[in-house]
């Protein structure tokens, strides 16, 4: 690639300032930064300005993102979200897919397509951007809702599929006819089964062992768990799997792992930098004077995913017994193509399998239905309002699964920072008077001794927003810190109001200066272990009503 800047560095530099600034204008718009960072593509690439093209440099980047997005969509696989949604997950995962994909295929061949790209361009648009989702959820404060924890699970699922896809696709790709394909297929299932194997192995005897060593230091525990990823991917990548595949078997093996959200939480900004430079390889690849052409079968193929996909999870779940409020509401968050869509686009093109066209058309319907579907979800409730009397036909007469699984989204009465000796002697009382607890600390051997004394346990940092994110904020009464440091109490504080968390908050101080702060801050209750040791001390000494020792 030539650079009319002459250099890789200053070509880097005008990149981000251009990602920044159209990032910019892109939030104003409340659109998200996917679709800011194919303009930049766009606009720097061949099509329009020829400032850069792809080069070696920005592809490693691109691909370093790839990886990266997988492993932490492997490290946050929460089976538990899909047990506790009982078969909703599943099933309107499974189904979503599966209906979208039909309706696709043929939509797709009545526009002309050959067999090969209307498979491609079906199976694209089935899965919707678990990124996206959860930002505009978290922002609306309704990652905890029951529509948002439906939305989770089969989103879940989609990952798991779209996985499952590149798998398949890969060996599809190195397959040159049907009996190839059907060695290559036994290859893959013999060389996938080994090397599953010798992950659950690491798994089970060394990886948690080794991360609680690496957890004395934050910084070496992210380092390893990034060296984690890109190893295992490019493991994957020798052994036919694609390095896609590889990452997300790295995020899955530490996912069981007490540091998942710490490690999770940590990478989220480098994933979404790495992830910058795909979608301006993306959009410098555009040629937009092909897209032309496009137009109208990238509006067609919109409208039904921006209308069909929601249809088909409205009917997956009211069948299941939800109301037609929760269907609606969950149906939105599919009603986009996501960044794996793109990612399975461009695996087509390099193996062969689709055009440039191909891949021009799924990128146009992607910027579509994510522009389309940001607003759809930002307005969701006054679209509700307007639209439900036209929604019964969605809905049982009698939607018997609501209170159910109200009550299974509880998790935990109070949330407790803090394992050490004041924050453990906090957690037995509680317990003892029948309330839940989750015990959140920063030191793996404060987590290790606890899990063994039977409490429910979280290794994050309360300083971390993205961390509190992952917390079940949204049925926890009270949020507890035994924490002494004020700084840690006061970003606390200030992170649960960005959350919207709407319960009490006690935090721990040593001053009347401190505990004067954090009250100001928002904290409804200030502990002051040495000042009320001391007061017990006194009563107990003289009694409550003074006199002389007892």
């Amino acid at each position: 690639m030539t650079s009319v800047f002459g250099d890789v560095f200053t070509e880097i530099a005008v990149l981000l300032l251009l990602a920044a600034v159209i990032g910019a204008i892109g939030v104003r718009l409340r659109q998200p930064l996917i679709v800011a960072f194919i303009a930049v593509g766009v606009l720097v690439g061949p099509s329009l300005l020829g400032w850069v093209s792809a080069n070696d440099q920005v592809d490693l980047l691109a691909k370093l993102g790839i990886a990266l997005l997988l492993f932490v969509v492997g490290l946050k696989l929460d089976l538990h979200i899909i047990r506790t949604m009982g078969p909703v997950a599943l099933a309107t995962g499974l189904g979503q897919v599966f209906f979208t994909s039909v309706v696709g295929y043929f939509i797709a061949i009545t526009l002309g397509m050959t067999p090969v790209a209307a498979l491609y361009v079906a199976v694209a648009l089935t899965f919707s951007s678990t990124i996206i989702i959860v930002k505009l959820l978290s922002d609306k404060r309704e990652v905890d809702s029951l529509h948002g924890r439906i939305a989770i699970g089969f989103l879940i699922v989609q990952d798991i599929i779209v996985v499952l896809a590149m798998i398949g696709l890969t060996a599809l790709g190195e397959a040159g006819d049907t009996v190839g394909l059907g060695r290559e297929a036994l290859a893959v299932l013999i060389k996938g089964g080994l090397f599953i194997a010798v992950i659950g192995l690491l798994m089970r005897y060394v990886l948690t062992p080794l991360l609680h060593q690496l957890a004395r230091s934050p910084e070496l525990l992210v380092l390893f768990a990034i060296a984690w990823a890109v190893a295992l991917g490019a493991a994957g990548a020798h052994l036919g799997f694609s390095k896609e595949v590889g990452a997300f078997l790295a995020g899955v093996s530490l996912a069981s792992t007490p540091y998942r959200e710490a490690i999770g939480s940590r990478l989220v900004s480098l994933r979404d930098f790495l992830l910058l430079f795909f979608f301006i390889d993306l959009g410098a690849g555009l040629d937009l004077s092909m897209l032309g052409a496009q137009i109208v079968p990238a509006i067609l193929l919109s409208l039904f995913v921006l209308i069909g996909n929601p249809l088909i999870v409205m009917t997956i779940l009211g069948a299941m017994g939800y109301r037609k409020r929760t269907g609606f509401l969950a149906g939105l968050t599919v009603a986009q193509i996501s960044e794996f869509s793109l990612i399975l686009g461009a695996l087509g093109l390099s193996l062969g399998h689709i055009s440039a066209d191909t891949l021009g058309l799924i990128t146009l319907v992607g910027l579509i239905t994510i522009s389309a579907s940001t607003y759809m979800i930002l307005y969701s409730h006054p679209l509700y309002e307007r639209l439900s009397p036209w929604l019964g036909m969605f809905e049982r007469k009698r939607a018997y699964r609501e209170e159910a699984q109200y009550r299974e989204q509880d998790e935990a009465d109070v949330i407790l920072f803090g394992l050490g000796r004041f924050g453990t002697r906090i957690a037995q009382e509680l317990q003892q008077r029948g309330y839940r607890v989750l015990g959140v600390d920063f030191d793996p051997n404060l987590i290790r001794q606890q899990e063994e004394n039977g409490y429910e346990v979280r290794y994050g940092d309360a300083e971390n927003p993205e961390f509190l994110a992952s917390l079940p904020l949204g049925r926890a009464r009270w949020v507890l810190s035994s924490l002494r440091e004020t700084p840690v109490n006061l970003a606390l504080l200030h992170g649960l109001r960005d959350h919207g968390y709407k319960g009490r908050v006690a935090v721990t101080a040593h001053a009347a200066a401190a505990a004067g702060q954090l009250k100001q801050a928002g904290a409804d209750q200030v502990l002051m272990p040495y000042v009320d040791a001391a007061t017990e001390a006194v009563d107990s000494l003289f009694g409550v009503s003074g006199g002389t020792p007892k």
